[in-house]
């Protein structure tokens, strides 16, 4: 049993599919965050394959072997929506479970509360839900993302490196509990060193895939989207903000994502609760802001279990 590539026309775009598995008992679509693509899913997909079912793991448009918008600088968070749905029904996807993480998890809730007919229940890597954004405000200059935001600014940073420089820094820093933040006077790449080993369960062999996939398009959307682009304005949202499918909550507690404001208090708080009746919150104590490929093991067990636990229905 092997991944399989394929490309799909959505939205007048190319966009890249990894696929494995018959959908004996059904169909689980990965959405991947930043700075992924389909391939931090790749321990998830072949278990949810052997366990019966297809995994479908596409690159956002802008990221990996997907195309290019032409005009990147208009990039709207609600495209990917779109996108999302465009995917299922040029697969003919009737109804899937959804898997995301990171940024991948808004587009993933947002499909959810428009889509619930065509949502089996989701799966968030450590990514709360809120109809209510989360602040960014009371953090400092140097937080990575307000630094990102300013337009030129991580351009000139990774600039000063080559791609897999910059993907290797980027997963140093995002694997650590701490929220990546420069002093005056020093860029984000500045926070570690070229001698800073990987995280152990991140191979010098995954490093060069990601850097590969990253040189068709560089970082041009993905500084776009999700960082300075980071509200929806142009779909119809329900007036209920309520999600009616089951949803699964995977949190890292070692994931700095954690202790950003506001995210502490949705989970522990019972805050997302309010707006996910259906939700379990499952922790993992070491977990890192890549848990899905730091235990594998475990979140492959867990996404099954939930998975299982809800069988498909038309």
């Amino acid at each position: 049993m092997e991944i399989e590539h394929k490309y799909l026309s959505v939205n007048g775009l190319n966009l890249h599919i990894a696929q494995i598995g018959k959908d004996t008992l059904g169909i689980v679509v990965f959405l991947h965050g930043f700075p992924e693509i389909w391939y931090s899913w790749r321990h998830q997909m072949v278990a949810v394959a052997k366990a019966g079912y297809m995994a479908i793991a596409p690159d956002w448009r802008g990221y990996g072997l997907s195309d290019q918008p032409q005009d990147p600088q208009n990039a709207l968070r609600e495209h990917l929506i779109s996108d999302l749905l465009g995917i299922f029904d040029a697969l003919s996807i009737p109804k899937a479970f959804l898997v995301a993480k990171d940024f991948g998890a808004y587009p993933a809730y947002l499909f959810a509360l428009q889509y619930p007919d065509r949502t089996c229940g989701m799966v968030s890597i450590g990514m709360p839900y809120s109809p209510v954004p989360f602040s960014i405000d009371q953090l400092p200059e140097g937080f990575y993302i307000k630094r990102w935001q300013e337009p030129g600014r991580a351009e000139a940073d990774f600039g000063r490196y080559d791609v897999k420089r910059v993907v290797r820094t980027i997963y140093i820093l995002f694997s650590r509990s701490d929220i990546p933040i420069a002093p005056e006077g020093k860029e984000i790449m500045d926070l570690a060193e070229l001698s800073t080993p990987l995280p152990e369960w991140f191979t010098e062999e995954d490093l060069s895939v990601y850097a590969s996939l990253y040189k068709k398009n560089g970082f041009t959307y993905p500084l776009q989207i999700p960082y300075r682009v980071r509200g929806i304005k142009g779909i119809n949202q329900p007036l209920d903000p309520t999600i009616r499918v089951p949803v699964l909550l995977i949190q890292g507690e070692k994931d700095y994502v954690y202790k950003l404001p506001g995210r502490y208090e949705a989970v522990k708080d019972g805050i997302m609760k309010n707006y996910v009746p259906d939700l379990d919150i499952t922790f993992i104590p070491e977990g890192c802001h890549f848990s899905q490929e730091q235990f594998p093991d475990q979140v492959n067990q867990l996404i099954i279990s939930f998975i299982k636990g809800h069988p498909l229905t038309v």
